[in-house]
């Protein structure tokens, strides 16, 4: 009896052979593109994941003013004050480091490039886990002569 049913679906699916190949060809390219989204699904949460994982699991981040559609416009900046008084009113800190952040065209020749440029101090290497691998962190004079811009974050590592 099985035998029978499947030398009859043999026989079908030699006289529909266009409709089985098509059958097939849907079947594949389905099932292909369900393992690409899972795949490239996957890929992107790990990157999201490891970003997170890259600012630390103790660095708190503060920004002045409220986030949200037509908030934090009007609100003053962090000034050199408030940075010191956060590293002198909190304890356990392990590094306060004030950040301005700021979107920038560089223009080299004919080519232009959209980039960020952040300004900090030495401290933003130890609370961002960065490693430098060429150069030299900033010396005492000049982050002294250096200019603040009006507006910075802080970036706070507990012990």
């Amino acid at each position: 009896m099985i035998w029978n049913a499947f030398l009859l679906a043999l026989r079908e699916l030699r006289r529909n052979i266009l409709r089985s190949f098509l059958t097939i060809l849907g079947i594949v390219i389905g099932v292909g593109a369900v393992i690409v989204m899972v795949t490239l699904g996957s890929g992107a949460t790990a990157q999201v994941s490891e970003q997170i994982a890259s600012l630390g699991s103790n660095v708190v981040m503060i920004v002045p003013g409220q986030m949200g559609p037509g908030r934090g416009s009007t609100v003053a900046p962090f000034r050199d004050d408030d940075v010191a008084a956060i590293a002198r009113d909190i304890a356990d800190l392990k590094a306060v480091v004030p950040v301005a952040s700021q979107s920038v065209t560089t223009i080299f020749s004919n080519k232009n490039w959209s980039t960020s440029v952040t300004g900090t101090t030495n401290d933003y290497f130890m609370a961002s886990n960065w490693v430098i691998e060429r150069g030299r962190t900033f010396t005492e004079s000049e982050m002294r002569a250096g200019k603040l811009l009006n507006k910075f974050d802080i970036i706070m590592e507990r012990r």
